[in-house]
C-alpha cells in the first residue's frame, strides 16, 4: 500500500475521530466531571497524534501534543475543565479540519499559535518531556491479551547487591501498555534516610500478551529477597464501565479486611477519602486502586474499539456501484421469471424461483450496507446549536432522540443542508431571547428537539422548538403586501404556514448572519421533495414550532404494486397501499359530482387515474381501486387492473420530462417497457 494510500486512510479515520471528538467535548461541557467522556477525549487525541506522526502529518500531532497532555492532566485529577478548555478544543477540531483538507498547512497559523499557546500554558509545556506513551497498535493486533497486577517489594539492599529497580520495570513496560504506582510510605524521615537502601516498592499494571511465566522471568535474579506478587486480574471479558470497585481491589490486594470496608460503606462517603482519613490505607494504595481502575477500564475500551474497527473501509461510489448492479440485476431476473412463465418449462421456473430468492436477499443485503444511524448526522448539529445561540446571546439546549433510527446514506447526505437551515431558523427566529422567555413565563432557557422514528418504509425527522410560534397575522400580512394571496383571502391554518414556502418570502424585519424563519424555505421544500419527501409545519402562538420531514428509508430499490391503464404501466410504492377493491363505473355515478366511497362505513375520497394523466380510450366496464393510506388518511386511485407486487428499481427521468407533475420516477420491467413511479402524496395533496 502507497504512502499516499496509508494518508487517505488517515484522513478517513482522522474525520471519523474528530465527529466523535466534538461529540464528547459537547457532552463533557455539560457533565464536566464525566472521566469516561474525558477518557475519550484523551484516547481521540492521542490516536490522531499518533497516526498521524505515523503518516507524515506532523503538524497535527505537534498541535494535538499539549492538548492530548492537558486531558492527561484532567484524567489523573490534576486540572479541572473549564469553559476556556473546551472552546479551545473545539477550536483545535476545526483547525484540524482545515489541515485535513489542506496537508500543506502548517500549525503556525493564528488559530493555531492561539490554541499551542492556551494548552501549553495550561500545564502542556510543563510535561513535554514527559516519556511517550507506548504505541498500542501491535498490542491492539494480540488476540490473547491479558492484564497483570505485578507487586515488586524488592529487599532494602537490592542496590547493593547490583540489581536496579528501574531496569526491571523498564522490562516490563517493553511487554505491553502498563501503568506504574510507587508506594513510597516506607520512606524514613531525611536524618534516618540510606541513600544505598531501596525503600519505595511498585504495583505495576499490565496489559500484554506474555503469560505469567514471561513475568516472572524478569525477576528470576531477583525473585528470593523480594517479595513479588503476580496475579491476573481481566482477560477482557467484560464492558469497560464493569470492572471492579475501589473497595473490592484493595481489599483483593489486601490493603483493608472485608470489616473495615463495611464499616467505611455504612458511612456513605467517597470511599477512598474516608479511607485515608481513617488511617486504614495509605494515599499510595488509593492511587493503585484508581490507577487500575482506569488502566482495566481504558484498555477494554481500546479492545473494544479494535474489535468494532474489524470492518472494511470501502468508498461510497464503490457502494454506489454494488447498490446499481444490484438493480441491474433485478431488472434481469424479472425478464428471467418473465421468459420461465412463457416457456413453461418446470425446470427453467425452479431455477428462476430460485434466483428471485437470492436476488431479493442480496438487494436486502446491499441496501442494508447502505443504511446509517441518523444520529450521526444529529450529533453534528449540538455544535451549531451551541455556537449560533452564544453569537445571539440566548440560552438554547439541543435535544436528541431517536438517533438509532437508520436511512439510506444517500438521503442522510442530502438531508445535511435542509436541517442546518432549519435549526438555524429555529434559533433566530423561534427561540426567544432570555429576558423575553422569562417575562412569558417560560425557563430562560429554550429547547430545540431534533427526533427521528420510523413510519413504515419512511422516516420522519422533526424539529420542535419550544419558542414564541409562528405569528400567522405577520405571515398573512406580508404574503398580501407581496401579492401572494388576495386582500380578501381567508386561509386556515395550514394554508397560512404552507405560505412560508412561497418563494422569496420572508417576515424578517432586517438581514442578520443567521436567515430569519422563512426565508429560503422555498429551497428547503424543493430540497425534501427532490427526496421524495413531505414537509409540514404546524405551530402555536407562543408555544412553538414543529417542522416535521417525511422522507423514504432510501432511494434505490422500494418495493411497489405495478397497475396498469390504458396499455400503460405504473407503479404505487407498495408500503402506503392498504387494500385493492373492486370499482364497477355505473354504481359510482354522483349527481353532485363529489366522488367519494364507502368502504366499511368510512367514507374515502378517490380519483380516476386514467382521467388524472388524460389516457386516452375507454375504461372498462369493472376497475380496481387502489386504497392508500398517509398516516391514517386514506384516498382512493382507481385503475384499469392491478397486475401484482413488483420489485422497482428507481430510475430518475431525463431533463425532458424532470418537471412532470406527479411522477417521481421510472423502472423497467421485464420485458423492458417502461413503468412510471406516481408520485402518491402529491395527487393526495390535488384532491384534498
Amino acid at each position: 500500500m502507497s504512502a499516499d494510500v496509508h494518508q487517505q486512510v488517515f484522513i478517513q479515520e482522522a474525520q471519523d475521530l474528530l465527529a466523535e471528538l466534538e461529540e464528547s467535548l459537547l457532552e463533557l461541557e455539560e457533565t464536566p466531571d464525566d472521566m469516561e467522556t474525558v477518557a475519550r477525549i484523551f484516547r481521540a487525541m492521542h490516536t490522531i497524534k499518533g497516526s498521524g506522526a505515523m503518516f507524515g502529518f506532523e503538524h497535527i500531532a505537534s498541535l494535538v501534543h499539549s492538548i492530548e497532555t492537558t486531558y492527561d492532566m484532567v484524567r489523573n485529577g490534576k486540572l479541572s475543565v473549564t469553559k476556556e478548555m473546551l472552546d479551545h478544543s473545539l477550536k483545535s477540531c476545526d483547525v484540524i479540519k482545515e489541515m485535513l483538507a489542506d496537508p500543506t498547512m502548517k500549525a503556525d497559523t493564528p488559530e493555531a499559535l492561539e490554541i499551542k499557546e492556551f494548552f501549553e500554558n495550561l500545564g502542556g509545556k510543563k510535561h513535554k518531556e514527559a516519556g511517550a506513551p507506548v504505541d498500542k497498535s501491535n498490542l491492539m493486533k494480540a488476540k490473547d491479551l491479558k492484564t497483570y497486577r505485578v507487586t515488586f517489594k524488592p529487599d532494602e539492599n537490592i542496590l547493593l547487591q547490583g540489581s536496579s529497580p528501574e531496569r526491571l520495570i523498564a522490562e516490563l513496560l517493553d511487554m505491553g501498555e502498563a501503568k506504574v504506582i510507587a508506594h513510597t510510605t516506607n520512606v524514613p524521615m531525611l536524618e534516618m534516610f540510606e541513600p544505598e537502601k531501596c525503600y519505595t516498592f511498585w504495583d505495576i499494571i499490565l496489559t500484554t500478551s506474555k503469560d505469567e511465566n514471561d513475568i516472572k522471568d524478569v525477576f528470576i535474579f531477583v525473585e528470593d529477597d523480594s517479595d513479588i506478587k503476580i496475579t491476573e486480574i481481566d482477560d477482557f471479558g467484560g464492558e469497560p464501565d464493569c470492572y471492579k470497585r475501589l473497595g473490592e481491589i484493595l481489599l483483593e490486594k489486601g490493603d483493608i479486611t472485608k470489616e473495615q470496608l463495611d464499616e467505611v460503606i455504612q458511612q456513605r462517603r467517597f470511599l477512598g477519602e474516608e479511607l485515608q482519613k481513617k488511617g486504614l490505607v495509605s494515599p499510595d494504595a488509593v492511587e493503585s486502586a484508581l490507577q487500575e481502575q482506569a488502566h482495566i477500564k481504558e484498555m477494554r475500551a481500546q479492545k473494544q474499539a479494535a474489535e468494532n474497527a474489524a470492518s472494511i473501509r470501502v468508498p461510497s461510489e464503490r457502494l454506489d456501484s454494488l447498490v446499481d448492479l444490484v438493480g441491474e440485476l433485478v431488472t434481469v431476473q424479472a425478464r428471467l421469471n418473465q421468459v420461465a412463465i412463457q416457456s413453461a418449462n418446470q425446470d427453467m421456473l425452479k431455477v428462476a424461483e430460485e434466483v428471485e430468492r437470492l436476488v431479493w436477499e442480496l438487494r436486502d443485503n446491499a441496501m442494508s450496507i447502505r443504511m446509517l444511524e441518523i444520529g450521526s448526522t444529529f450529533s453534528r448539529f449540538k455544535r451549531l446549536v451551541r455556537d449560533l445561540s452564544a453569537e445571539l446571546g440566548k440560552e438554547i439546549e439541543l435535544i436528541t432522540v431517536g438517533g438509532e433510527t437508520e436511512i439510506d446514506k444517500t438521503v442522510i447526505e442530502k438531508l445535511g443542508d435542509p436541517l442546518v437551515h432549519l435549526i438555524r431558523n429555529s434559533i433566530d427566529h423561534g427561540i426567544e431571547m432570555p429576558e423575553d422567555r422569562k417575562k412569558a413565563g417560560k425557563p430562560a432557557k429554550g429547547h430545540i428537539t431534533l427526533q427521528a422514528n420510523h413510519s413504515g418504509d419512511s422516516v420522519v425527522i422533526q424539529i420542535i422548538d419550544d419558542g414564541g410560534g409562528i405569528n400567522k397575522e405577520a405571515v398573512l400580512k406580508k404574503a398580501k403586501a407581496n401579492g401572494i394571496i388576495s386582500e380578501n383571502a381567508e386561509l386556515s391554518d395550514k394554508e397560512i404556514f404552507e405560505l412560508i414556502f412561497a418563494s422569496g418570502f420572508s417576515t424578517a424585519e432586517k438581514v442578520s448572519s443567521v436567515s430569519g424563519r422563512g426565508v429560503g424555505m422555498d429551497v428547503v421544500r424543493r430540497n425534501i421533495e427532490a427526496l421524495r419527501g413531505v414537509i409540514d409545519i404546524s405551530s402555536k402562538q407562543g408555544a412553538g414550532t414543529t417542522i416535521s420531514l417525511k422522507l423514504p428509508l432510501t432511494l434505490a430499490i422500494i418495493d411497489g404494486l405495478l397497475v396498469e391503464m390504458g396499455g400503460q404501466f405504473f407503479i404505487i410504492p407498495l408500503s402506503i397501499v392498504n387494500e385493492c377493491i373492486e370499482f364497477i363505473r355505473k354504481d359510482h355515478v354522483s349527481e353532485s359530482g363529489r366522488r367519494i366511497l364507502m368502504v366499511r362505513n368510512e367514507l374515502i375520497p378517490y380519483v380516476h387515474l386514467r382521467d388524472f394523466f388524460q389516457i386516452q380510450g375507454d375504461p372498462p366496464e369493472i376497475q380496481q381501486v387502489v386504497i392508500i393510506d398517509i398516516d391514517g388518511r386514506r384516498a382512493g386511485f382507481v385503475v384499469d387492473s392491478v397486475v401484482g407486487d413488483h420489485q422497482t428499481v428507481i430510475k430518475s427521468l431525463g431533463k425532458a420530462f424532470r418537471d412532470i407533475e406527479c411522477i417521481s420516477g421510472a423502472s423497467v420491467l421485464g420485458d423492458g417497457s417502461v413503468a412510471l413511479i406516481i408520485d402518491v402524496l402529491k395527487i393526495y395533496m390535488e384532491i384534498h
